[in-house]
């Protein structure tokens, strides 16, 4: 990031969704690997947060880059403000989050998931007089937020400050939603650097429809459908480091290849890709990116899980392609176990209707109905 003097690599490597066990927990010997392998390859940018794979991901990155010399990478993590109650708060999370990182300083921190109502809670302790206390002592280094509620919001917050950095959900089917494309040109227009989240929008843009796929096969048979959803955010002059929550291996290594030699995507690929978000929005059910902020359900309702699977099934226009999960999917889990009591919506980033899509889900998938 040119304007904070940090050299970041454009692909960023997020720390929410990495390989587990049987038991939920980070298996620590694979992702270490892809760690390792990502490093060795030119990915110096690594985001977590205090709460991400159950409040695992800070500790599994302290352990497996403490390995490393420490000036060979940036570390990204964020203050969860919903829990700061106090100005007091913000000290104790960062000495916490050091700890856990096994460092002496945070390169990006950010204020975690503003809206409306958090950032109010933030102007109001004066979270941001903190941080800066922090930042003279040299314990973080670059202010930021990442965000997700309207552009009107977003305009409210990124104008308050010169911000070091933000970071955003943008990809090429959310062009309208939260910050949107006006907010990625804001940020232009005040040369604040981005971070994009959610590129390939919790993965649904990794693999389409057959006919989807082929569109993006007939430019370059060797290339991902994910490739171009990367591409697509990467082409733009303000979007600085690229998230990416990789998985296994495979993901790393095709990230790797789209980023070793990056190039913006041509006016025949953006065709593609305006014509296919066209048709994928005229199929997609709701917003949800499978953030899981409206988990744990109290009544065990696996709401991100029933949304995948329900976008995935008018997405694809086939019950096969989410037969074998959604067969196997505990009973306990599925929409029948909802008792509509509200908790889900009332932290949903995406401000989904999630009691009202729920009874969706199980008339359109047990009808094997699309649209």
């Amino acid at each position: 990031m040119e304007t904070v003097g940090a050299e970041v690599s454009l692909l960023g490597f997020g720390g929410m969704r990495f390989p587990t066990k049987e038991d939920g927990r980070i298996d620590r010997v694979k992702a270490s690997e892809m760690l390792d392998y990502a490093l060795a390859n030119g990915v110096n940018y690594f985001d977590t947060a205090y709460y991400y794979h159950d409040s695992e991901s800070e500790d599994f990155y302290g352990e497996a880059l403490s390995r490393h010399d420490r000036d060979s990478f940036y570390l990204a993590t964020k203050l969860p403000v919903w829990e700061v109650k106090e100005q007091a708060d913000v000290r104790k999370f960062v000495e916490e989050q050091l700890r856990r990182l096994r460092t002496d300083h945070i390169d990006f921190y950010l204020l975690h998931a503003l809206d409306k109502g958090r950032w109010e809670n933030v102007v109001q302790l004066d979270v941001l007089s903190a941080l800066e206390e922090l930042r003279a002592e040299g314990k973080i280094r670059y202010i930021g937020f990442s965000f997700h509620d309207s552009y009107e919001v977003f305009e409210e917050i990124i104008k308050v400050r010169k911000w070091d950095f933000c970071q955003i959900q943008f990809n090429y089917m959310d062009t309208e939603e939260q910050a949107g494309m006006k907010g990625y040109k804001l940020t232009e227009e005040l040369g604040i650097p981005l971070v994009i989240m959610e590129p390939v929008r919790g993965g649904a843009l990794a693999n389409l429809s057959p006919d989807l796929n082929e569109k993006f096969a007939k430019l370059n048979n060797d290339a991902t459908t994910a490739s171009y959803a990367l591409r697509w955010v990467g082409s733009l002059p303000n979007v600085k480091v690229i998230l990416s929550g990789m998985s296994s291996m495979e993901q790393v290594q095709d990230n790797l290849n789209t980023f070793a030699d990056f190039k913006p995507l041509n006016d025949a690929e953006y065709a593609v890709i305006e014509e296919v978000a066209a048709e994928m929005k005229s199929r997609v059910q709701n917003g949800c990116t499978g953030c899981s902020y409206c988990m744990p359900c109290p009544f065990g309702v696996n709401i991100p899980e029933c949304f995948k699977r329900w976008n995935q099934y008018h997405i694809y226009r086939s019950y096969g392609v989410i037969g074998f999960a959604w067969d196997g999917m505990p009973v306990e889990q599925k929409p029948a176990a909802c008792r509509e009591c509200g908790k889900c919506e009332s932290v949903c980033p995406q401000k989904i209707s999630i009691r009202a899509d729920l009874k969706r889900v199980a008339a359109d998938i047990d009808g094997r109905i699309w649209k």
